[in-house]
């Protein structure tokens, strides 16, 4: 109940939310609530047969509107989806977390078919940062994002295809973690291809890790989803990173005009490691930017829903949307097999350079949140859509995990992020490390984490 009090006093300000289900989250409080007295109650007795505790039991949780949940529309942030359907179908990780007696939510808001790193949408308009609501969260996680750190609800699901989970993250100064592909299955695949990755939004390592016991299940929907790797990511968490190698490479050897806070904070986060025991080195990788893989692959991947889309739909779409399509629609199949050759040679070159080191050290993105703005607000291009965010999207290419870890404030009182890359199916060294570095810094939350609102945005 003061999670859901919270968000009826916070959404309208941070629009964080776009589909509420209180009743429904209050039925399935009670619901553990029972659980959690008749297993008290077999403890103090020793009689019944209460089943202890599943590991979500009663924990409130969100999840993005790109995936889908019985019972609730999943509209994708798009005005083209109609909510009047049978929503009958969860996916994967909605499964698992039902089962793991989570509290759902609502579903978080997103851009118009996760197409952009900040979140806006003609559907539900702009979503704001807890720290600054004149800024954006980042995208296209933003709403689980702001959530997250507003405090309404600890744990969120987002999706990741360029940085999702990881932009938003760094933007609102919390833990977003992209796994390795397939570790976490989907269902239906993402029409952005094996670029889309999902993963959990928290305030701590420990928290995120133990989201991962649950959603990293194999699912026979996804045909892609890897076989159950029997960890405790829980217990893995703990070992810390005395002895492991890790390459510290500032820019990734081509990212230009990093905001000078982010740069000394990620210096600071390599001395850090090395002072736990790490032996970190300053290599870059030796690729060059990725950009154009990306954002082509991303491009053909709008066109393709575009083209399912009547002619009536596609009137309703976000100007950035139909901008990404259009540039899809240009690409034939011998660039788009060209594209996926690159990649091809780019995921090889890393698994590569990983037998060297355990992990890469990075910042998130190159700058902390921008403005807020609207759907539209300029012309789409590569360099608009990610050319901000170098960091991110190279890891959706390759697979390879990858966590947001909050690393302090900008003198403009911002969240900055530093990243941590492991290799392909290295989840757990990845949270590991995570949770040792995490150990350097304070947990911070915005100023009215008390109870004090953030003042709307002016001129927004």
């Amino acid at each position: 109940r003061e999670v859901l009090e919270r968000i009826g006093h916070l959404n309208p300000l941070l629009n964080a939310f776009c589909f509420i289900d209180e009743q429904g989250a209050i039925k399935s409080a009670r619901e553990s609530e029972t659980r959690w007295l008749a297993w008290r109650k077999q403890r103090e007795t020793g009689f019944g047969g209460a089943n202890a505790p599943r590991a979500l039991e009663g924990v409130p949780v969100s999840i993005k509107d790109l995936i889908l949940t019985k019972g609730w529309p999943t509209l994708r942030g798009s005005r083209t989806v109609n909510p009047q359907q049978n929503w009958d179908v969860d996916a994967p990780v909605t499964a698992r977390l039902r089962e793991a007696g989570a509290v759902l939510l609502g579903k978080t808001t997103t851009p118009e078919f996760g197409c952009k790193g900040e979140t806006n949408s003609l559907l539900t308009g702009i979503s704001r940062n807890p720290w600054n609501t004149a800024h954006t969260p980042g995208g296209s996680s933003g709403g689980a994002s702001a959530a997250v750190t507003a405090g309404l609800g600890p744990l969120a699901m987002g999706t990741d295809g360029a940085g999702s989970v990881r932009i938003p993250a760094a933007f609102c100064g919390n833990v977003g973690l992209k796994p390795s592909f397939g570790r976490v299955p989907a269902y239906p695949l993402s029409p952005f291809g094996s670029v889309a990755h999902l993963g959990p939004h928290a305030m701590s390592v420990n928290d995120v890790a133990l989201m991962m016991n649950v959603i990293a299940q194999p699912d026979a929907r996804d045909w892609t989803s890897l076989p159950f790797d029997g960890v405790d990511y829980t217990v893995n968490v703990q070992q810390g990173v005395k002895g492991l190698r890790i390459a510290y490479s500032p820019a990734l050897g081509y990212a230009k005009n990093i905001h000078p806070d982010i740069a000394a904070a990620t210096a600071q986060a390599a001395q850090h490691l090395q002072d736990l025991g790490a032996v970190v080195e300053q290599v870059d990788p030796g690729i060059e930017d990725p950009l154009d893989i990306t954002t082509g692959l991303w491009f053909a991947g709008a066109y393709q829903v575009w083209r399912t889309l009547n002619p009536s739909q596609q009137a309703l779409t976000d100007p950035d949307f139909a901008a990404q399509a259009a540039l899809g629609a240009q690409l034939d199949v011998h660039a788009i097999h060209q594209l996926n050759q690159r990649r091809g040679a780019l995921g090889s070159h890393m698994r590569q350079f990983m037998q060297s080191f355990d992990l890469i050290l990075t910042p998130s993105t190159a700058v902390p949140a921008f403005k807020a703005r609207p759907a539209g607000h300029s012309p789409m291009d590569s360099a608009a859509m990610l050319g901000w965010t170098p960091f991110s999207y190279p890891f959706n290419l390759s697979q390879q995990p990858a966590i947001s870890l909050p690393c302090g404030l900008t003198r403009e009182g911002l969240p900055m992020g530093v990243q941590l890359v492991g290799p392909m199916f290295g989840d757990a060294l990845v949270l590991r490390a995570a949770k040792a570095l995490e150990s350097c810094y304070d947990c911070l939350r915005p100023s009215w984490d008390a109870g004090q609102a953030p003042a709307p945005a002016s001129g927004a």
